[in-house]
């Protein structure tokens, strides 16, 4: 069994090269919470959806949000009834999120993801980091945002000062499968808001430690894969660079991969971390995805 730490964008398309690699039954995805909230009524689990879209087969590519071929006559439909909305949702995405607000009546969020997985055919388990309501805290110079506000409707502009995560409570089992792991990825996720907010919960950096954890950078060349993975870095004093990853994760990664394009830095984080492999990273392809997803799982497969 394998466990991969993720976000909502660069890890789900490693994620689309695992699954060709292993069985996806002998899979889990631990996925960040932090950026959940309400649109509409609606709970919003982005990046939740963007993995159990990816496992599904019918994420949006282009995006790495919502479903493929979607509509949006419902959004658009609200806009022009003076009730716009701040994410833009499509009607079959809509769906989803529907039924696991309802679900969440009832039941806790690991049990409405876990309903819904099944419902789409996807045999990996993907698990909630919370299913309490943890908060990020984007501190700017122009005041405290939640995430989605400094993204979308203020489109990433404002400088970022600190980053703050709150009321940051691993879910159910999640200490427990990361122990009972042969192997721990970190996805090329954000590290500071997707994968830091999973490593700051109580428990989890000493589980880390106690097993075999492989991260892969989601900075190539000075340059995040995707996000504004650079500014919070900068805000947290990390360089934007495999290197400043590294001291990210120095505390508990066995590998770290990087790209090609870093190989210069390869001494330098040997340092750090003792085995560095240099490869590329840039998953362009499923067939790039699944030649990483094999230098990732080498060791076990």
């Amino acid at each position: 069994m394998i466990t991969v730490l993720s976000g909502g964008t660069g890890t789900p398309k490693l994620l689309q090269g695992i699954v060709k690699t292993i069985d996806p039954d002998k899979i889990n995805v631990i996925v960040n919470t932090v950026e959940n909230t309400y649109v509409s009524n609606l709970y919003i689990a982005a990046d939740i959806d963007t993995v159990l879209y990816t496992l599904a087969g019918i994420i949006n590519e282009e995006t790495w949000y919502g479903i493929h071929d979607d509509s949006f006559i419902t959004h658009e439909m609200l806009k022009k009834l003076g009730c716009p909305e701040l994410l833009r949702i499509g009607d079959r995405d809509r769906a989803i999120k529907i039924q696991k607000t309802l679900l969440m009546e009832k039941c806790t969020l690991s049990q409405a993801v876990n309903i819904q997985r099944k419902n789409l055919g996807v045999k990996s388990r993907i698990i909630p980091m919370s299913n309490d309501q943890p908060n990020i805290n984007i501190i700017t110079d122009q005041g405290n945002m939640k995430f989605h506000e400094f993204l979308i409707e203020h489109q990433g502009k404002p400088d970022v000062l600190d980053i703050e995560y709150t009321n940051v409570v691993p879910s159910e089992d999640l200490i427990v499968t990361i122990e009972d792991s042969e192997m721990i990825i970190i996805g090329p996720s954000n590290p500071v808001t997707s994968i830091g907010p999973i490593i700051s919960m109580e428990g989890v950096v000493k589980a880390l430690k106690n097993s075999y954890v492989v991260a892969v950078s989601p900075i190539i060349g000075g340059r995040p894969v995707s996000g504004p993975a650079a500014k919070f870095m900068k805000a947290l004093g990390f360089e934007v660079s495999c290197v400043g990853v590294a001291n990210m994760y120095a505390n508990f990664l066995d590998k770290f991969i990087i790209d090609v394009i870093d190989s210069h830095s390869k001494e330098k984080i040997e340092k750090l971390i003792s085995k560095v492999c240099v490869t590329n990273t840039n998953m362009k392809t499923i067939n790039d995805k699944v030649m990483l997803a094999r230098t990732i799982l080498g060791e076990i497969i």
